[in-house]
């Protein structure tokens, strides 16, 4: 007979350390979702803080903007797309996932076959008209504006991971357009950065008289943030034209830069002032990265540059485009051209070590899969970076894993939020870096 009396079971005990655990955890991943990471208390948020003492010098930066031109104007310079079909039709991978619309319900049989239909992709490399974007755009993925999400109840998937947003690009971008969707609504595009649909009302058409005018080999590149260009017309009436972004290249002409648009030339002469543009390239001085990081600080994060704002790769990207240092797309790619070193079989203090040891500020980037950073160097022993993040890696309870919200660019060191209760140890930056990039150095 067994007694009321029995001692509790070893299994029984253990349970009830992981409840209480798990309501212990679940109430204080709850009340840190709004505290501020303490990396950005215990280090300046200024750029300036750590250019201030730099000596940095970039040999043969003529040869940087070569290379530069090169890749911006290679949609002109091709006589087709330089993907296959099948390569170009990558997103119809999306038809076998469980995808949710903007409605957070799953995408239907349905909605995936109007869209692989509007594709049209029977007509791949088949118009090859060149173009040219007049303002900033998106390069989506589908010939639609409907959003595609993972999982929203899941960290790191949901809003703002639009799947459907492959790219955005810049106004005055050149174009290679390989075909239209069926509607006749969209244009799919081999732009310098993406490929990617791209709505019609967006481009404007090129012959090789616009293009021969457009490339007057004196150019220049935003160097502020957010401002506007207008086109005074001869009324005396200023309509605005765009908000222009760091990174948008313009030819001069004259006392005048040139813009795409949808006049009977295709190119509109406008003013700029001169604090918000350089003539590409910029030196690369402490002066310079300083006031272009500061530019950078605070913007928030977006995925694949949705709603005109950048993610990681974006802004590695943007940031030395005006010194006419081209970076790819993509956080990966980003780590094929120039020096790279691996250090994925390093511990966690040896990526440290080797990081202070070797890596040069505002010329090494920082690479693990799925981000990049930009390394600006170090205080009390401790590597920094500049990165434009989402969020720190979490525990929402004892089996789900949760996100820390940053969501905007910030200088953090190599582990931010490590001091938050709930944080994930094993999925800190640190411990998930892949290798480090030298931009001064060329790949072999």
């Amino acid at each position: 007979m067994f007694s009321s009396s029995s001692k509790p079971s070893k299994f029984s005990n253990n349970l009830k350390y992981i409840l209480i655990f798990s309501i212990v955890l679940f109430f204080t991943a709850c009340s840190q979702k709004n505290v501020q990471i303490a990396d950005l208390k215990n280090y300046s948020q200024n750029p300036f803080s750590y250019t201030k003492d730099l000596n940095i010098k970039l040999e043969n930066q003529g040869d940087y903007l070569d290379d530069y031109l090169k890749n911006f104007f290679l949609p002109w310079n091709i006589k087709e797309l330089s993907y296959t079909k099948s390569e170009a039709s990558w997103g119809n991978i999306y038809t076998k996932k469980q995808i949710y619309l903007e409605n957070h319900n799953l995408a239907p049989k349905e909605w995936f076959e109007k869209q692989t239909l509007n594709s049209n992709f029977n007509d791949y490399n088949t118009i090859l008209k060149k173009a040219i974007t007049r303002k900033n755009s998106n390069l989506r993925v589908f010939p639609t504006k409907d959003n595609m999400f993972f999982n929203p109840l899941k960290a790191g998937e949901g809003f703002p991971f639009d799947y459907n947003q492959n790219s955005s690009i810049k106004i005055n971008t050149p174009l290679l357009i390989s075909h239209y969707s069926k509607d006749k609504a969209w244009a799919f595009v081999q732009s310098h950065l993406a490929l990617g649909w791209i709505r019609i009302d967006n481009i404007t058409f090129v012959d090789e008289i616009f293009i021969n005018k457009f490339k007057t080999n004196d150019y220049y590149i935003s160097i502020k943030e957010s401002f506007p260009i207008f086109n005074i017309t001869k009324d005396k009436n200023i309509p605005f034209i765009e908000s222009i972004k760091i990174g948008t290249l313009f030819p001069k002409m004259g006392e005048k830069y040139l813009i795409a648009s949808n006049s009977k030339n295709g190119i509109e002469k406008i003013d700029i002032d001169n604090y918000n543009i350089s003539k590409l390239p910029l030196s690369l001085t402490n002066k310079n990265l300083s006031l272009l990081a500061r530019e950078f600080m605070g913007e928030l994060y977006s995925w694949g540059g949705l709603n005109n704002h950048r993610d990681c790769s974006s802004f590695t990207q943007d940031f030395f485009a005006p010194f006419g240092i081209y970076l790819k797309r993509n956080s990966k790619e980003q780590t094929l051209n120039h020096k790279y070193i691996d250090l994925s079989s390093f511990n966690d203090e040896e990526k440290k070590e080797f990081i202070l040891k070797n890596a040069i500020p505002f010329l090494s980037l920082v690479y693990l899969k799925g981000h990049i950073m930009l390394y600006i160097g170090n205080k009390n022993n401790e590597p920094l970076v500049m990165h434009n993040m989402w969020g720190v890696n979490t525990w929402e309870s004892l089996f789900k894993e949760g996100r820390h919200v940053v969501g905007k660019t910030v200088i953090t060191t190599l582990e931010p939020g490590s001091e938050l209760f709930n944080a994930n140890k094993n999925k800190t930056l640190l411990r998930r870096i892949q290798g480090i990039v030298f931009l001064n150095e060329k790949k072999d």
